[in-house]
C-alpha cells in the first residue's frame, strides 16, 4: 500500500507534469490556422531548394499534379503551411506550391529579385564603399541580418545589402496559407 505522503508526492508530480505539458504545448509552433506544426518549427519560415529540378505540386502528395519545376538550387522559398512530409511554399514570384520535405534545406539564402544588380557594401551603411554586386535574379548565402541590413556571401565575397532589397528575410507571410497552389493571382 502507498503511504499518504507518497500518494501526495505522486499526485503533485502528475500535476506538475501536466502543467509542464500544457506550457510546452502552449509554446509549440503553430500554423496560420492555429493547429500545431507537424515539425514543431515556426511557420512562416525560410528554406532553400536543395537541388534542381524540384517539382512544384498542386497538393501535398505525389498523386497531385505537377504545376511547374523549379530549376534553381539555392532559391529561397517561404514555408507558409506544412504536413509531416510536404511544405506549402511561397516563391519570389508570389506563386504557391507544395514541395516534398527532402528537397528543402534549412540553409538560409536570399534572392535579388530585381532586374538590376544589387551593390554589396563593405559596411551596413548606404554610403559605404561597394565591395561587389549581386547579379539580378541571383541567389546568395545569408550570414545574418541586423538593423535592416543583411550580410550575404557569394563564394568568398561577403557584403552588406539593405534587407528590403532581398527576398528571403521577411518575417511576415508573403502569401496567404489558405490560398490554393498555383501561379500568383493578380489583384
Amino acid at each position: 500500500m502507498f503511504s499518504k505522503a507518497r500518494l501526495r508526492n505522486k499526485r503533485a508530480a502528475t500535476v506538475a507534469a501536466a502543467a509542464g505539458l500544457l506550457l510546452f504545448a502552449g509554446g509549440a509552433a503553430q500554423m496560420p490556422d492555429g493547429r500545431p506544426t507537424p515539425t514543431g518549427l515556426e511557420v512562416p519560415r525560410w528554406v532553400s531548394l536543395k537541388s534542381e529540378p524540384v517539382h512544384a505540386r498542386f497538393g501535398p502528395g505525389r498523386d497531385h499534379r505537377i504545376l511547374w519545376e523549379y530549376r534553381a538550387a539555392g532559391l529561397p522559398v517561404q514555408v507558409i503551411a506544412e504536413t509531416r512530409e510536404w511544405r506549402k511554399v511561397c516563391d519570389p514570384d508570389g506563386s504557391i506550391a507544395w514541395i516534398h520535405r527532402t528537397v528543402a534545406s534549412g540553409r538560409r539564402t536570399v534572392f535579388n529579385d530585381s532586374a538590376a544588380e544589387l551593390p554589396l557594401r563593405v559596411r551596413p551603411e548606404a554610403d559605404a564603399p561597394v565591395r561587389a554586386r549581386l547579379r539580378a535574379r541571383a541567389t546568395a548565402a545569408l550570414d545574418r541580418c541586423e538593423d535592416d541590413w543583411c550580410r550575404v556571401r557569394v563564394g568568398r565575397v561577403r557584403g552588406w545589402a539593405p534587407a528590403e532589397a532581398l527576398f528571403g528575410v521577411q518575417t511576415e507571410p508573403l502569401c496567404p496559407a489558405s490560398a490554393p497552389a498555383g501561379p500568383r493571382r493578380s489583384g
